[in-house]
């Protein structure tokens, strides 16, 4: 059984990229990786040769980091293949987190995508598992610098009650690293190609989940370089922008009772995870909560 990847190339490093590489091809499952390279030239196209599960595609131009994907995603349709893994180049992970991955979805057929915990490589925690966004908290996370108030709201945007320590149901998980279905994915659709960069794995995963389960799951962990390079770049800041105010056009600026409705959801639950009646369940039953976690 067959899982392919995709890695988007522009310009990088090539010894992160390696590490990415690496961590992806070392494993039991058989496995298929497409390199699909936005650069300015295909000096990357030497990878191909480092291994013959690593095929090359050059787009000769920077069509974006969805349209890239997806160039590699209908390769994974057209191929038949049941899963397929969207990775960012500068990730990276031990063997046997894609086997833990694939037996969780083979017992798991509801399941549409999944994302392991994520760390920074200091071993600092990434919050990367989130409400779907207002305008106001991604405005204030962009813009304001009161540290007070920055905690205040990523604490909740970014679910720090749940301890990121418990499977979870969420709308928003980061598309550094999605292990997708593609069954659901042929149903449900790609990225949206209009978004060019920055919220494209908001839009995919708030599709998905409207049917199907989006899962985080912390038993298995990867490393995240993640440089923020929108916080640094003028550049990548306007095309953030402009994402965003495509997402919000399309779902709705201040009035979404999907983002409502999935954002009350997921806090109850996480409530009811934390709260001690669970905690009692937890020493009672490891097949109850394996159900009850996965809400």
């Amino acid at each position: 059984m067959q899982i392919n990847g995709s890695i988007v190339l522009y310009e990088d490093n090539d010894e992160s990229l390696k590490k990415a590489i690496n961590s992806f091809l070392n494993t039991s499952l058989s496995v298929k990786l497409y390199l699909v390279d936005n650069s300015t030239t295909n000096r990357l196209k030497y990878l191909e040769k480092l291994d013959n599960r690593i095929f090359y595609i050059y787009n000769n131009s920077n069509i974006g980091f969805g349209k890239a994907h997806n160039i590699a995603l209908q390769k994974s349709i057209e191929e038949g293949v049941l899963y397929h893994l969207v990775l960012n180049p500068d990730v990276y992970f031990d063997s046997g987190v894609l086997e833990e991955l694939f037996d969780f979805m083979e017992k798991n057929k509801d399941v549409a995508n999944v994302m392991p915990k994520v760390f920074y490589p200091d071993g600092n925690l990434q919050y990367l598992c989130k409400l779907l966004p207002t305008p106001k908290e991604l405005i204030a996370r962009r813009f304001i610098k009161n540290d007070e108030t920055i905690q205040k709201i990523n604490h909740h945007y970014e679910l720090r009650d749940s301890g990121y320590d418990k499977i979870l149901n969420i709308p928003f998980l980061s598309g550094c690293f999605m292990f997708l279905r593609v069954e659901h994915l042929k149903e449900i659709g790609l990225f949206d190609e209009k978004i060019f960069m920055y919220m494209e794995d908001t839009d995919l995963n708030r599709r998905l989940h409207v049917k199907y389960k989006t899962i985080f799951y912390p038993k298995v962990s990867i490393t995240h370089v993640h440089a923020k390079e929108s916080y640094k770049r003028k550049l990548l800041l306007w095309e953030h922008i402009k994402s965003t105010i495509y997402y919000f056009n399309k779902y709705g600026w201040f009035f979404d009772s999907f983002r409502q409705k999935k954002n009350q959801e997921v806090i109850k639950s996480i409530k009811i995870l934390n709260s001690d009646i669970y905690k009692f369940g937890a020493k009672t039953s490891t097949k109850m909560v394996e159900k009850t976690e996965v809400v």
